[in-house]
């Protein structure tokens, strides 16, 4: 039988809890009329996967295979149109449930990311599953493996550092190694400075150019003073884009960002349509996502903590991926390459 991966129970405090990983079986999935069944070949980690086995994810439960990133090759589907466009085809999953367009935010009342949650059934890391087929994409031919499961949620920050390069954008990165910036760079970044040194947002100011001697946006993950330490290089009505608070659940906001007209703008992922013209732009630019590290097969419960360790101490510049499938199809070669 088919093997995923999910946390087991153990008591503990949310916080203070760090759920086992543990092997389950599970039947092999038919797909009906509007679905495929995809074996999945890769699955990549985010930082909601450990925070779901700290009990510190909304909806965390047990027996739902983790993860939200994935790619696979369609091995069957459940209708002969269905065949047609889709047999054998290697598809990226759509991560996320009930966005569809609105720019606003999600449509629906509950919008949900796959994997480890009771609010979606489905997660990557497992051998098969069946989708719906509205919900995958085609991966970009020049993508590795690796490369395609990272893509769906994305290194945030790596992420966007790419796609603002690809369209012009001058960016400026914070990091907590010399060896990252100087890796971000190589990305394109402009310049960055290192978030653990008092003063560095005076750093990023003195590598801003002269003519424009400012910040349009900052991204941010991070939360805690971020308002405080940017609103003297934004613009007058500039952005803080939060996708994260991993330093604390609040934004003190002073009212020298109001005197600005900044603005804060939350982030929770993106609709349908916004996840299509990113993967369109992404094999458009052949852009590459970054991948640190990639693991073999899902049998071995220590590599996997390995991962997730990795994740714990910041270890990882890119993302982390388990080939599920061990598979040697689509750039193995490339695949080792990005790694490095």
């Amino acid at each position: 039988m088919p093997k995923a991966v999910v946390i087991d129970k153990i008591e503990g405090k949310p916080g203070r809890v760090y759920y086992p990983l543990k092997i389950t079986k599970v039947s092999k999935p038919k797909p009906s009329t509007h679905e495929l069944l995809v074996r999945i070949t890769h699955a990549a980690l985010n930082h909601r996967d450990l925070f779901i086995r700290q009990h510190l994810y909304p909806g965390t439960t047990f027996g739902v295979p983790l993860l939200a990133d994935g790619c696979g090759i369609v091995v069957e589907t459940g209708s002969s149109n269905l065949d047609a466009q889709w047999a054998n085809k290697r598809i990226i999953l759509t991560p996320g449930r009930g966005w569809a367009q609105a720019m606003e935010g999600p449509e629906e009342g509950q919008y949900a990311i796959l994997g480890g949650t009771r609010f979606c059934p489905l997660g990557t890391l497992q051998e098969y599953l069946t989708v719906d087929a509205s919900e995958v994409e085609e991966a970009p031919d020049h993508l590795t493996g690796p490369e395609a499961a990272a893509l769906p949620l994305t290194g945030v920050a790596l992420m966007a550092l790419q796609l603002a390069s690809a369209v012009g954008c001058n960016v400026f990165v914070t990091s907590g190694t010399q060896e990252k910036l100087d890796r971000a760079k190589e990305l394109g970044a402009q310049g960055g400075a290192i978030y653990k040194e008092d003063g560095w947002e005076r750093k990023i100011a003195e590598q801003l150019p002269v003519a424009r001697n400012y910040l349009d946006a900052v991204i941010d993950g991070a939360g805690g003073d971020i308002v405080d330490r940017v609103v003297k290089i934004l613009k007058v009505g500039g952005v803080i884009v939060s996708y994260g608070m991993t330093l604390g659940p609040n934004l003190p906001f002073p009212m020298s960002a109001v005197l600005k007209n900044i603005e804060v703008r939350g982030s929770t992922m993106g609709s349908r349509t916004e996840f299509r013209s990113m993967t369109e732009f992404i094999a458009t630019k052949h852009i590459r996502p970054v991948v640190s590290r990639v693991i073999h097969g899902i049998d071995d419960l220590g590599q996997l903590d390995g991962l997730y360790e990795d994740m714990k101490r910041g270890k990882q510049f890119g993302k982390l991926v388990i080939d599920v499938a061990q598979d040697e199809s689509h750039g193995l070669e490339s695949e080792e390459k990005s790694r490095l």
